[in-house]
């Protein structure tokens, strides 16, 4: 599994803790059931859209049971249960206390049981790699100078001497390469620089050259390749799923691992980073339309009319960058393209 069980914990608990700065009442989905049961499968995020219009507004509605031990935790067979208290939505779980009675040998077993709340898999190999760069980041990188037994290029199993590491930050590496630019639609300002993802190296020996043996490659190590230490830190997987507290408006520029149409779990890129205020767990709607027409009925032929743009989906940031961001498409009713439009939802 891409995360521990205690990681696991954490991320439910931070969704269902979370509060929605939203004034607007929560409203249900039309065809919401009153009894769900969870199922294997499930993530905390499809089973509010069953509930919900909104589903990032699960903890405004959900009511813990106290005679749950740990009500933050869902697990397959439990039983959510819509109710109405002042006449506002709230659920709950129903949960036969005796399905938790574990051995001590089998405690950990409710986390690892426990549903999550977002399809991490979608997103696990967005959460580590560096994947935008600054204009001259990689200039003082180091970078591959030449391959060992005269290989022109190089795979898995290849070693390579790269030019230079003498005081080593890691002994593991990324070899990366500068891919395009990611430009702003409206200005054609430079964001950053797509990092292309090479593949994995282990430092073998220090120096100028060093020795290095390429572990993994998704693509041909070429000479001039360069190589980012692989810093062990712990990825974000906490979500928070909430809208921001300001007007946020940007577009979709680019959306990864190469598909046209952009649908429910692929990965995109946003023109606006943290410098523009967005954070991980930030929900945006994406909009189509806002075209100008021609009105051919008025009087006066030809007068312009812009038309309003309309909801065609929902993504939720899950990495930022200073001035671009990704997100994963979490909903959407129409297919999506680069240069929709995204903003805070409510405005």
């Amino acid at each position: 599994m891409f995360y521990s069980l205690q990681k696991t914990a954490g991320l439910l608990l931070g969704l269902l803790l979370s509060t929605t700065v939203l004034a607007s009442p929560v409203e249900l989905n039309p065809a919401h059931p009153e009894r769900y049961t969870v199922v294997r499968g499930d993530t905390l995020w499809d089973i509010s859209e069953r509930f919900l219009r909104d589903a990032w507004r699960w903890p405004d509605v959900w009511q813990a049971n106290t005679q749950i031990e740990n009500p933050h935790l869902i697990y397959p067979g439990d039983i959510l249960v819509l109710s109405f208290v002042n006449g506002k939505p709230v659920i709950r779980v129903e949960r036969r206390s005796s399905d938790l009675k574990l051995s001590p040998k089998v405690r950990a077993e409710p986390l690892d049981l426990a549903i999550p709340a977002i399809p991490i898999d979608a997103i696990a190999q967005f959460l580590t790699r560096p994947y935008v760069l600054e204009e001259g980041e990689l200039d003082k990188a180091p970078y591959v100078v030449h391959f060992l037994d005269d290989h022109i290029i190089g795979g898995a199993g290849h070693q390579m001497y790269v030019r230079a590491i003498t005081e080593p930050e890691s002994w593991k590496y990324e070899v990366v390469r500068p891919g395009k630019p990611y430009k702003d639609p409206k200005t054609d300002e430079i964001l950053g620089y797509e990092a292309l993802f090479v593949g994995n190296a282990d430092l073998q020996r220090t120096g100028d050259p060093a020795k290095l043996l390429l572990t993994k490659t998704e693509i041909e190590t070429i000479i001039g390749d360069r190589l980012l230490p692989i810093i062990e830190d712990e990825p974000l997987t906490n979500f928070q799923p909430r809208s921001p507290e300001k007007l946020i408006e940007g577009q979709i520029i680019s959306v990864l691992n190469g598909v046209s149409q952009i649908g429910q779990y692929n990965v995109v890129v946003l023109n606006r980073g943290s410098s523009d205020g967005l954070e991980p767990g930030h929900v945006l709607r994406v909009l189509q339309g806002g075209e100008e027409i021609r009105d051919i009925v008025h009087k006066r032929r030809g007068e312009k009319v812009k038309l309003p743009l309309e909801e065609a989906g929902v993504l939720m940031v899950f990495r930022t960058f200073d001035r671009v961001s990704f997100g994963l498409i979490m909903h959407a009713t129409d297919a999506l393209h680069v240069f929709d439009t995204v903003r805070t939802p409510g405005f």
